[in-house]
């Protein structure tokens, strides 16, 4: 280890990169930290404690919609453009062709997204501004017509910023870098959830407090094997002559992760989950008696831990197998093998090659699938058995943050090798 950071900062193209992201990571959270005037922060802080499904929603912003920050929405908006563009891609065969164009197609998906994020973090803001509006505790004081409009754009303007500087982390830095801010954003509330633990020990709570503990390492140790499982599918190449000579067939593999969708559906998740109830809280006060009372069911039901695990279970495999299916085609797997020359043994080229891809493909990803969807809920499990709540830093929030961490290392590790073969 010792030796990999040494040869980390030996390189110096590697050491601004990192020092690059690191800035602008400090800037971000400045950005999460530097709330917007005439707004009781107590009362907010309050309100965010009474509250699972706020308190949900400000760790996934990072604890900027307890401060009420200028950017109070976090990645959120962007990360919710972007699974519309990926459902807009299966859906229409316009944007399925463009995602087919390579690096042009990327980039204007990409900047398609970037137009959906502005929009939406105005929708989102605005519900926001209207949740805390009707909670029993005076938040905002009189918010006017003017004062929403400057609200909201202050909102979207810091939504897109902080957008802005993780796309440059990912472009000029190391990792990814709206990754990297959801990353940093959980570990930030990891004191607070330490110091409460701590001031509200209790003896009593001891073996509750140890059982937490190596069910937090145990389950570190499993997220770290999951995510670093494969399996490998022997390639063989076929014999090749030139001229007088016949060079011998070559083998290798193709590795298959058993979670290859990574983190995303534990976000894309937690994205869908929070849209029920803010939506229902619009519609709570509604004159028309079946709404109001469909609203408040529908409130109601979301705090039920049963249905909120179960329902939160449910899209987390649904998510991996989706995200799985956009990421790795078989068909186009296929026939990059077979025009490289290679051949899956035993197995036909064509469309044998392709079925047998994806058979392997779905069975490893319901492995991996059914794993994110116990981490996620594990939370639940854990804080109904031991009674501790106090530390934020749940399996989803881990699972979070031992996968970036992972594929920021692999990344750097990448930028390590490369250097080596530039020295050779």
């Amino acid at each position: 280890m010792f030796d990999a950071i040494r040869q980390i900062f030996k390189h110096k193209d590697l050491r601004m990169r990192i020092f690059y992201t690191l800035a602008l990571l400090v800037i971000v959270r400045l950005i999460f930290h530097t709330p917007m005037p005439g707004v009781d922060l107590d009362a907010l802080a309050q309100v965010f404690q009474s509250n699972q499904f706020l308190g949900l929603i400000d760790l996934f912003s990072g604890g900027s919609l307890t401060r009420f920050s200028i950017a109070m929405m976090g990645v959120a908006p962007f990360i919710n453009a972007s699974i519309i563009m990926q459902l807009m891609t299966m859906a229409l065969p316009s944007v399925e062709a463009l995602s087919k164009e390579g690096d042009y197609g990327r980039r204007k998906i990409a900047q398609y997204t970037r137009y959906l994020t502005v929009p939406l973090a105005m929708l989102q803001g605005w519900g926001m501004i209207t949740l805390l509006q009707r909670s029993d505790v005076n938040i905002l004081g009189d918010v006017s017509i003017m004062r929403l409009l400057v609200l909201l754009a202050t909102i979207t303007i810091g939504t897109m910023l902080v957008m802005w500087l993780g796309e440059l982390i990912t472009e000029y830095g190391i990792g990814n870098g709206i990754s990297l801010i959801i990353f940093v954003g959980i570990l930030s509330a990891l004191p607070g959830g330490l110091s409460g633990t701590i001031a509200l020990f209790d003896f009593s709570k001891l073996l509750n407090l140890i059982i937490f503990a190596v069910l937090a390492i145990v389950t570190i140790y499993f997220v770290v094997y999951i995510t670093e499982g494969q399996r490998n599918i022997p390639i063989s190449y076929a014999g090749r002559g030139g001229g007088n000579r016949l060079f011998g067939g070559q083998s290798s593999h193709l590795p298959l992760r058993v979670n290859q969708a990574g983190v995303i559906p534990i976000i894309f998740a937690l994205s869908l989950l929070l849209f029920p109830g803010l939506i229902a809280s619009f519609f709570a006060g509604a004159r028309t008696p079946w709404i109001a009372q469909g609203a408040e069911f529908v409130q109601n039901l979301f705090q039920n831990q049963v249905f909120y695990g179960i329902f939160y279970f449910l899209l987390v495999v649904f998510f991996t197998y989706f995200y799985t299916w956009v990421i790795f085609k078989p068909d186009q797997v296929a026939e990059n093998i077979q025009k490289s020359g290679g051949f899956i043994p035993g197995i036909r080229p064509g469309r044998q090659t392709v079925d047998f891809l994806g058979f392997v493909s779905n069975r490893i990803t319901l492995a991996g699938a059914i794993f994110l969807g116990f981490i996620a809920v594990l939370p639940i499990v854990v804080q109904a058995f031991t009674g501790i709540t106090t530390l934020t830093l749940g399996g989803t929030g881990l699972l979070i943050v031992v996968a970036v961490a992972l594929e920021t290392m692999r990344q750097i590790r990448a930028q390590l090798i490369m250097k080596q073969y530039d020295q050779v």
